[in-house]
């Protein structure tokens, strides 16, 4: 059984199914979960042995938000990703009873611009700056910096959020949305950026003004991009403390193209 003091049950609301694979649940935990944009939570299931089969996930939702929204992809081979995308509405996950992270935006350098670099689910993090960036805005508290998103992914339905995300990037002035994709062959209606997320780090940074004298690096998702992206990122002068990075496997496990 489930220790109590480390887990709630949190009960699934509302599902979109995106693409293939990739899918969006909300849930409603039990109690309330204190986090911060940017950072994730652990949730799974009863494995036969009835020991908690868990993965821990970025948070898509914002902290003012009632429910709590993950962004999820089964993986055919994983041992829960499968489990969960055969859950519905009403169905509940063990979740932790605390989030954690410490992948948030960049407030102790005094960078002013933010580099977000992420592969398809490694999105959700930063929705959730983004969702909370409007909000203070909206409130009345400008933001002063400026975020650069560039999200990869095979094809174009693998970016679940990009209409929210152009849009919020139409009403402000301080968000730049890339999306780009690795598989055109696949994609023929697709307009926009293509190549690997990774091969086009240096173009956009070097495009965008986004120096290392006054730019953080963030980093989501794919682990090959991660080690790829680190190491353009080094070369392009930025140092270990100006990189973020949250990896969303251990590399060789689960991987896809991206």
């Amino acid at each position: 059984m489930a220790d109590t003091d480390k887990y709630m049950a949190a009960t699934i609301t509302r599902r979109v199914d995106h693409a293939e694979d990739l899918f969006t649940i909300w849930l409603r935990p039990e109690e309330g979960l204190a986090f911060k944009p940017g950072q994730y939570v652990a949730f799974g299931l009863h494995d036969h042995e009835q020991k908690v089969l868990e993965r821990a996930f970025s948070i898509v939702s914002c902290p003012a938000e009632e429910q709590l929204e993950f962004y999820i992809e089964r993986v055919q081979t994983g041992a829960l990703s499968p489990r969960l995308y055969d859950l519905g509405i009403g169905d509940a996950v063990l979740m932790r009873k605390k989030a954690k992270g410490i992948f948030a935006l960049d407030t102790v350098s005094g960078h002013t611009k933010h580099y977000l670099i992420c592969t398809v689910t490694g999105v959700a993090p930063y929705v959730s700056m983004i969702r909370t960036l409007l909000r203070e805005e909206a409130a009345g508290h400008p933001f002063g910096g400026t975020l650069v998103l560039m999200q990869g992914a095979a094809t174009s339905h693998e970016f679940a959020y990009a209409r929210e995300i152009e849009a919020a990037a139409k009403q402000v002035s301080w968000l730049t949305y890339i999306p780009t994709i690795s598989r055109p062959w696949e994609d023929l209606e697709w307009k926009g950026e293509r190549g690997r997320v990774d091969d086009l780090v240096r173009k956009y940074s070097d495009q965008l003004g986004l120096a290392p004298e006054e730019t953080t690096g963030y980093l989501c998702g794919n682990p090959g991009m991660i080690v790829n992206a680190r190491g353009i990122l080094k070369r392009r002068g930025f140092g270990d403390k100006a990189i973020k990075e949250e990896t969303y496997w251990a590399p060789g496990e689960g991987e896809v193209e991206y």
